[in-house]
């Protein structure tokens, strides 16, 4: 994969966000993410050759679309300033997520703003073991990877059904239940940029197999 061809495209398309820029570098902008996908692919085989539960993600039904949402977003650009794709991509769980930007790039995984359903399951999950969740959150080499859970928009009260008081209410309050981390353009244009890869799915995947038992295992009742 030639991620400098890559990043060259994102820089010229932020300059130039917008469909007639792109209309007119249509065969450009396909040699890049066809060359993305061909890494997808072979990312794809690494990963599920290091866990037997993996769920068979080909660059194609992982990669995401470069146009950015404008029905729900009318003031983003037209389009995004990276590639991203997702990793294990078992319908209703939370994938393992690789996002290649201009100046920095993300690892991230979980589930972000979860409807009701999965995120009551996982509520449960955690009311009925929520040490064994802690215990993972609290490892030495994911704290220094992902700091903690994703920040992002908690309940001022107790979810309905749990107690203030609740052992691990600081966790329930969560809307999110996902982490990330960055990496710069540095670190991917360095050689065995894939092994990072590997690294951060090793590390993420307790953390993702929590939350995806719990949500699966609601679905199969």
């Amino acid at each position: 994969m030639n991620f400098k061809n890559l990043l060259t495209f994102l820089k010229e398309l932020q300059q130039n966000n917008n469909k007639e820029w792109m209309d007119a570098n249509r065969k450009r902008y396909m040699a890049v993410r066809n060359d993305f996908i061909g890494w997808l692919d072979d990312m794809n085989l690494r990963l599920a050759a290091i866990d037997d539960e993996y769920y068979d993600t080909p660059g194609k039904k992982g990669i995401n679309r470069i146009n950015n949402n404008l029905m729900f977003h009318p003031n983003k650009p037209v389009y995004k300033d990276h590639f991203g794709a997702g990793f294990d991509k078992r319908p209703s769980t939370g994938d393992f997520y690789v996002e290649i930007g201009i100046e920095q790039g993300m690892f991230a995984g979980g589930l972000w703003r979860p409807d009701p359903k999965r995120l009551k399951s996982i509520r449960e999950a955690i009311d009925y073991n929520g040490e064994e969740f802690k215990k993972i959150l609290k490892q030495p080499s994911f704290k220094k990877t992902f700091g903690g859970l994703y920040e992002d928009e908690k309940l001022k009260k107790a979810p309905k059904g749990f107690s203030n008081d609740h052992p691990h209410i600081d966790v329930l309050r969560n809307k999110t239940f996902a982490v990330a981390t960055m990496f710069s353009s540095r670190e991917l244009l360095k050689p065995g940029f894939e092994d990072l890869v590997i690294q951060m799915y090793k590390e993420m995947l307790p953390f993702r197999r929590y939350l995806n038992q719990a949500v699966l295992m609601e679905e199969s009742l």
